[in-house]
């Protein structure tokens, strides 16, 4: 019906502009004189006429002289009867040439255009309006029906083949994929097709993906969510669309149910405002009862990612529901060079650039920030007019992602680039000399981000775990800065800001958290609590007493105080070194991690 108006408009649009430009055509024709009858019939008396051209009731009237006039007679009465009528002699009449034309096409329907084109124009309005309203009532009836997309079949495909290192999540996943291929083979066992997977990792370790590859693997259909479609400000709507989404699975069976960020629904019941008449609460109530259910034969999988388990409502986590948990570390340093691989497959790069020696410098980088990485790298050079990426724009890219870009506007004085280069040859002395302190790669001092100037430690090895005598060097490193600028020039400035907080940071970790001071013991002290109201708030619920808090204070200063009498020792011991570092940046600005290696020597 829709085509049907749609091809009957366009038709009455064509016609009218076509009737438009014939009619300008036409006014463009010669002009006449209008006479009237009366004057015809006394100039064919007078034998003035040559010819006259009958077309209907007009008359085109050509004189003697060539000239032409226009008149009009009755178009039921043929022009011969008119002139005999008026006593015109026959003689005179068989002395001009009459023609007699063919009626005008058209006629009447040119008469009646300028009726049908405002009509038809008021039609298209009122249909038009119409179908706003439809659509209107249409949004209104689906306003409860689920938003999850089907993945496109077009699309292409991932597999395992394409994410790169979690071999263990890999193989937790690939037990899933033999569920939906092959589901009698388990339950002629007795076994029950799990409910739910939760993949749980940092930010950019790739839980999308592999929720991807395990679709690529299975090759069943694919419906994939945001948790935040589900919540609206109407109490019940989440809950309806959580009804939908399964009601449409279950019809697609045996099938998977990706959900990204399920935190924004699965925050622990009873937490926030409006008790259990929250509509988040009630969306979640309604994805426990679709998850968990009375029909077990139905082969319908839900994978879910997040990256705050602690937030989750145990009610989620039990088995039942999501019965699988797969942990996606952040990537050691083969993951990271397999990684690496697969992103600079579709990039020119040049023969020197070493893709190992890359993941070495990237500790603690994610999948997301290695893919920033080669594209950052490839910005550089595209933006250099270069046809490949080489090794200086890959490392190069390293510190843009970890610091941001050069800031080359933001000159410092002489004096403040003295500084800099004391405070950053401070880190990197202190660094130096530590047993457990990360090696240094390179110091500079050139404004990257908020950073007046850098230094960049990198382990020797991936590390899981810390230790107390690494945390007690971490500190005195922080602190380098600090005693470098307290030693050369009298004062601290504004650049130790953020050394002070990290190392602050750290002594409360290890006297609060991690149980390491020998004066309070193996506990910890305080709970946190998260509010979301407004914005994100975290009150810290205290269970000690003022005398403990007392004493964790003081035990935090001790911590602050050693390592910054550990660095100022190292410092005034070293100070030719130090000079010899300060002055190499300043003439350099940028010491790599052989040079450094060269001074200390």
């Amino acid at each position: 019906m829709k085509n049907i108006l749609k091809n009957f408009l366009i038709f009455f649009l064509i016609l009218a502009v076509v009737s438009t430009i014939l009619g300008f055509f036409s006014s463009q024709k010669e002009t006449t004189t209008e006479v009237s009858l009366a004057k015809v019939v006394q100039q064919v008396k007078d034998d003035q006429v040559k010819s006259i051209l009958v077309n209907g009731s007009e008359l085109t009237i050509t004189l003697q002289d060539d000239n032409k006039e226009a008149s009009k007679k009755e178009a039921s009465e043929s022009l011969t009867e008119l002139l005999k009528n008026y006593d015109v002699p026959t003689e005179k009449i068989s002395a001009i040439d009459i023609t007699v034309g063919e009626e005008p096409d058209g006629g009447m329907f040119m008469t009646i255009l300028p009726f049908i084109i405002p009509a038809l124009f008021i039609i298209g309005l009122i249909w038009f309006m119409m179908r706003q309203v439809q659509g209107v009532n249409n949004r209104a009836m689906t306003f409860g029906q689920s938003g999850a997309k089907l993945a496109d079949d077009k699309r292409k495909k991932v597999t395992f083949k394409d994410v790169a290192g979690a071999y263990e999540a890999k193989e937790d996943l690939k037990e899933i994929v033999e569920f939906l291929k092959q589901p009698k083979k388990f339950t002629s066992m007795g076994a029950k097709i799990p409910r739910g997977v939760l993949l749980l990792g940092a930010p950019g370790t790739g839980k999308t993906l592999l929720a991807r590859a395990v679709s690529g693997e299975a090759k069943v259909p694919f419906f994939h969510i945001s948790g935040s479609e589900f919540v609206e400000m109407f109490v019940g709507v989440g809950a309806s669309r959580v009804r939908d989404l399964f009601k449409k699975a279950k019809k697609a069976s045996p099938c998977l149910i990706f959900i990204d960020e399920i935190d924004a629904v699965g925050r622990q019941r009873g937490a926030g405002l409006g008790g259990s008449h929250d509509e988040r609460e009630q969306t979640l109530n309604q994805i426990l009862v679709e998850m968990d259910g009375f029909d077990n034969q139905t082969n319908v999988i839900v994978i879910a990612a997040t990256n705050r388990p602690d937030v989750l409502d145990p009610a989620l986590l039990r088995p039942g529901r999501f019965d699988r948990q797969v942990v996606i570390d952040l990537p050691d340093i083969k993951d990271r060079e397999a990684i690496l691989k697969i992103h600079a497959q579709d990039k020119p790069l040049e023969k020197d650039v070493d893709l190992n020696l890359v993941a070495q410098r990237t500790p603690g980088f994610s999948g997301a920030d290695l893919a920033n990485l080669l594209n950052e790298a490839a910005i550089l050079e595209a933006k250099a007019n270069k046809k490949n990426i080489g090794s200086l724009a890959v490392l190069d890219s390293i510190e843009r992602v970890l610091l941001g870009r050069e800031r080359k506007s933001h000159i410092l004085s002489d004096e403040e680039k003295k500084i800099t280069a004391y405070h950053e040859a401070g880190h990197a002395l202190v660094s130096h000399n530590l047993k457990h302190a990360d090696p240094v790669h390179k110091i500079s001092i050139i404004s990257r981000g908020q950073a007046a100037g850098y230094t960049i430690n990198l382990p020797k090895r991936d590390k899981k775990l810390q230790s107390y005598s690494e945390f007690i060097d971490s500190m005195a490193v922080l602190l380098g800065g600090f005693a470098a600028e307290k030693t050369f020039f009298g004062e601290v400035t504004t650049g130790a800001s953020n050394d002070l907080q990290r190392a602050t940071a750290t002594a409360r970790k290890i006297v609060t958290q991690f149980g390491m001071d020998e004066k309070l013991g193996p506990r910890t002290f305080g709970q946190k609590d998260e509010m979301v109201f407004l914005g994100r708030e975290i009150h810290e619920r205290r269970d000690y007493s003022e005398k403990t808090a007392e004493t964790i204070d003081q035990e935090i200063s001790n911590y602050i105080n050693e390592a910054l009498q550990t660095a100022l020792r190292l410092i005034k011991e070293q100070k030719n070194k130090m000079d010899k570092i300060a002055g190499v940046l300043l003439e350099k600005e940028t010491i790599e991690k052989e040079e450094f290696g060269k001074l200390m020597a």
